[in-house]
C-alpha cells in the first residue's frame, strides 16, 4: 500500500508540474516580450486573470493538451458538441480539458475521503475511469435533452411558418419571422433556424440548408421535413400545405407515443406492486390476525 501511495503522489506531482508549465508558458513569454519592447499597456482585471490562467475556462482549456487525440476523433466531438448547442471554438478544448481535470478532481476527493486507504487500486482506477467518462455521459444527456426540446417545438414552429406563408411572405422571410417570434418559447430550434437563415443569406441553396439543419441536429422529424422540402422544390407543390401536413403528422405521432406510454404503465406497475405495496398491505391486513392467533395458541398450550 505504501508503494502505491508513493507512486500515486509522484504521478500527481508530475501532472501538476506539467500543468504549471502549460499554464505559465505563454504568460512568461508575453512578459519577456513586454520587457524587451518596453511598451506599457493597460490591462483590466479580467484580461489579467485570463493571461495568468486563473479563469475557470482557461484552466480547463489548458488541460486538453495533456490528452492525445486524432483528427477523426476531434471531428466527431465537434459534431456532438454542435448537436448539444455548443458552437464556440473553445468548446472542444474545454471538453477535452474536462476529461483530464475531472479524473484528477475525483482522485483528490478519494484522497480526502480516505477511499484510497481502504482500496488504493479500486479507488485510483475507478476515479480515473469514471472521471474520464463523465464528460461523455454529460454531453450525451445534453444532446438527448436538446433533441427532445426540438421535437417538442417543431409542430408549433411549422404552424407559425404556415401562417406567415399564407399571409404572403416567402419561405425565407417566414423562417426569419418565425425565428424572431418564437425564440423565447423554443430557443434551441430557433437557434438552428437562425443558422439556417445565415446559410441561405450566404448563398447556399434552400434544400442544402435544410439538409444541413437535419444533419446538425440529428432529429428524425427534421430529416423528414428536409426531404419533404426538397420534394416540394422539385415537384413545385405548395410549401404551406407541405408544412401543415407535416405538423399534423407530428402531432399525431406525439399522441400515439403518449398512448403507447400510457398502455405500458399497467405492466410497469406490476413490479413495484409486488415488491413494495403488496407486502405492506399484507402486514397491515394480516398482521393483527396473526398476532391474535399466536396469542390464542399460546393460551391453549398453557
Amino acid at each position: 500500500m505504501a508503494v502505491g501511495m508513493i507512486v500515486f503522489f509522484v504521478m500527481f506531482l508530475i501532472l501538476l508540474a506539467g500543468g504549471g508549465v502549460l499554464f505559465y508558458r505563454e504568460t512568461m513569454s508575453r512578459r519577456i516580450s513586454d520587457v524587451i519592447s518596453s511598451a506599457p499597456r493597460q490591462r483590466t482585471m479580467r484580461a489579467t486573470l485570463k493571461e495568468t490562467g486563473f479563469s475557470l475556462v482557461g484552466i480547463v482549456k489548458r488541460f486538453e493538451n495533456l490528452l492525445p487525440k486524432s483528427k477523426a476523433e476531434i471531428s466527431v466531438t465537434v459534431q456532438r458538441l454542435r448537436r448539444a448547442g455548443f458552437r464556440s471554438d473553445s468548446a472542444v478544448n474545454v471538453f477535452y480539458g474536462s476529461k483530464v481535470l475531472v479524473p484528477i478532481l475525483l482522485l483528490v476527493v478519494a484522497l480526502v475521503t480516505g477511499l484510497v486507504d481502504k482500496s488504493p487500486f479500486v479507488a485510483i482506477v475507478g476515479s480515473l475511469g469514471i472521471g474520464f467518462l463523465i464528460p461523455d455521459f454529460w454531453l450525451g444527456r445534453q444532446i438527448t435533452s436538446r433533441q427532445s426540446r426540438i421535437r417538442r417545438g417543431l409542430p408549433d414552429i411549422l404552424d407559425l411558418m404556415v401562417i406567415c406563408i399564407e399571409a404572403g411572405l416567402s419561405m425565407d422571410q417566414a423562417t426569419l419571422r418565425t425565428e424572431e417570434e418564437m425564440v423565447k418559447a423554443y430557443p434551441d430550434l430557433c437557434d438552428e433556424l437562425h443558422v439556417l437563415t445565415l446559410e441561405q443569406r450566404a448563398g447556399r441553396a434552400r434544400a442544402e440548408a435544410w439538409k444541413n439543419l437535419a444533419d446538425r441536429t440529428d432529429v428524425d422529424n427534421l430529416r423528414n421535413l428536409a426531404a419533404m422540402m426538397v420534394q416540394s422544390d422539385q415537384f413545385g407543390t405548395s410549401v404551406a400545405k407541405t408544412l401543415r401536413v407535416h405538423a399534423d403528422t407530428l402531432r399525431t405521432q406525439r399522441v400515439q407515443a403518449i398512448e403507447e406510454q400510457a398502455s405500458k404503465t399497467s405492466v410497469k406497475l406490476v413490479f413495484p406492486l409486488v415488491l413494495f405495496i403488496f407486502p405492506a398491505l399484507f402486514l397491515v391486513i394480516m398482521g393483527p390476525a396473526i398476532i391474535l392467533m399466536m396469542e390464542s395458541f399460546s393460551t391453549l398450550n398453557h
